[in-house]
């Protein structure tokens, strides 16, 4: 970590410990005695091995939930999956498992299914709403069950509310930074992720393995 600047050791390690309590570059900067600038090219640093170690993510099997979200700007026309000026994203989730999830262009079936397909093993038991996109999912191999959210959010086993509790947790965390450049939101959604996946272990020394390996 040393090529990046002539900080100490012992400054570096109290950065990384206030990425790990999730503090901002602003408090980190404060209580490590560090300038802004340099916790966020830390945190870039950060961000970006993250980035590298979400994308290893393996293949999904059993109970999988999968929905679509959209992030950042201000809504134009209707809401939800109609917005405009939103970066869409999707998401895949084992039920008390790990998340998945990838910024998409748009939420069709086009470009859903392969990235189903890719990530879900066959036979697995997926849940979704009825959404048109998750359409003919039975003849892809999957048991495919689908929930009405107009009617009902769960019955039974059949929700997706494993996902929509991650959503929510990303979206809460990403509305602290007070905005976020498009260009970097990829970084953002993946540190949500990993964060959302290791939230019962300890994030510092997990980062330090990381970091310590790449």
């Amino acid at each position: 970590m040393h090529k990046y600047c002539k900080l100490s050791e012992f400054k570096i390690k109290n950065i990384l410990r206030g990425f790990s309590e999730d503090l901002t570059a602003t408090q980190t900067s404060k209580l490590a005695r560090v300038n802004r600038n340099t916790v966020n090219r830390f945190y870039r640093i950060f961000r970006e091995r993250i980035f590298k170690l979400c994308q290893t993510q393996l293949s999904f099997s059993g109970e999988v939930e999968l929905d679509e979200s959209y992030f950042g700007g201000r809504f134009k026309g209707k809401p939800g999956r109609g917005s405009q000026n939103k970066i869409p994203v999707f998401g895949i989730l084992k039920r008390s498992g790990k998340v998945y999830t990838q910024i998409i262009p748009n939420a069709s079936a086009k470009v859903l299914k392969p990235i189903i397909k890719r990530r879900v093993e066959a036979k697995s038991i997926i849940y979704t709403d009825r959404f048109k996109s998750y359409d003919g999912l039975i003849f892809d191999g999957y048991e495919h069950y689908r929930i009405n959210h107009s009617k009902e959010f769960a019955r039974g086993r059949n929700h997706i509310n494993g996902i929509e509790s991650f959503w929510s947790f990303a979206k809460r965390r990403l509305n602290k930074l007070n905005g976020i450049r498009p260009e970097h939101f990829y970084l953002h959604i993946k540190e949500c992720e990993f964060r959302f996946n290791n939230r019962h272990k300890n994030l510092y020394d997990i980062l330090r393995k990381v970091l310590k390996k790449h």
